[in-house]
């Protein structure tokens, strides 16, 4: 694999995760929450995501393990790594507390000067607990955004900006609580910009210790699972966020928006 190819895929998961910055900015310079902007911009980021899984990336995954395996057993392998990402992403939401979870739904209107302030061992324990939360739970997304990127640098891009979008909301929300905690601002985006890097520094890890053994099949079992990643994410995380934002008709309009642009911007590369 050419080392260009990596470079692309590396920076285009720094770009999807350093977004969580652009949230903390917009908590921090915002007087009011755009919900209906938010509400579009993730319905069409859960459009692009469930089409281009389901359409493009499931696809190129059965060919691979088709070749590898044979018709039956390669389906067998595809559709498994699919559900499988689905399990793997569904266990780290179950062991991550709802109070912490960076994508529980916050808005900018809860940023008052007012807000309390918490003691040092507090701020600590909130910190570390909330770093290592984003961590978890944003490997998968880091490792789905390099992965594709790798395969197809311009589903790579594709993807990195659905991930882009959905994580702008997650920068309010991390931002949000550590204001509440330190009461600084600037804190609160330094820490809300760095946890972006979970994901980059994910992808790196997952490159490093996969890539070391990988061949076709791997390939295709790994391509089935971010499919199965992919969809988990925008029907458990995406549209559910949309629709507390705004209308539920707003993030429908937005999610078939993005199945249409995706489409289109796959048709022009046949």
């Amino acid at each position: 694999m050419e080392l260009h190819s990596v470079w692309v895929a590396a920076g285009l998961t720094l770009f999807a995760g350093l977004s969580t910055g652009v949230g903390s900015a917009l908590a921090f310079f915002a007087k009011r929450t755009n919900t209906r902007f938010l509400s579009i911009a993730l319905g069409f980021s859960a459009g692009v995501m469930i089409y281009v899984s389901m359409i493009e990336i499931f696809m190129k995954a059965k060919i691979a393990l088709v070749q590898a395996f044979g018709e039956a057993t390669g389906y067998w392998a595809t559709v498994g790594g699919f559900f499988g990402g689905m399990i793997l992403i569904g266990i780290i939401d179950k062991f991550v507390p709802s109070g912490e979870n960076p994508h529980e739904i916050h808005r900018i209107e809860e940023i008052h000067p007012n807000s309390p302030q918490k003691d040092y061992r507090e701020l600590f324990r909130m910190g570390v607990f909330t770093a290592l939360v984003i961590a978890i739970h944003n490997f998968p997304e880091g490792l789905a955004t390099f992965m594709a990127a790798l395969k197809d640098p311009s589903l790579g891009v594709a993807i990195a900006v659905a991930i882009a979008i959905h994580n702008i909301p997650e920068g309010i929300a991390v931002s949000i609580p550590i204001y509440y905690a330190t009461n600084n601002r600037k804190k609160a985006f330094f820490y809300s910009f760095s946890s972006g890097l979970a994901e980059p520094v994910g992808a790196l890890v997952g490159y490093f210790l996969i890539f070391q053994f990988i061949n076709e099949a791997a390939f295709g079992v790994i391509f089935s699972a971010v499919a199965g990643i992919m969809v988990f994410i925008s029907l458990d995380e995406l549209l559910p966020a949309a629709r507390e934002y705004g209308e539920h008709h707003l993030s429908i309009y937005g999610l078939i928006a993005g199945m249409m642009l995706m489409a289109v911007s796959l048709l022009l590369f046949v």
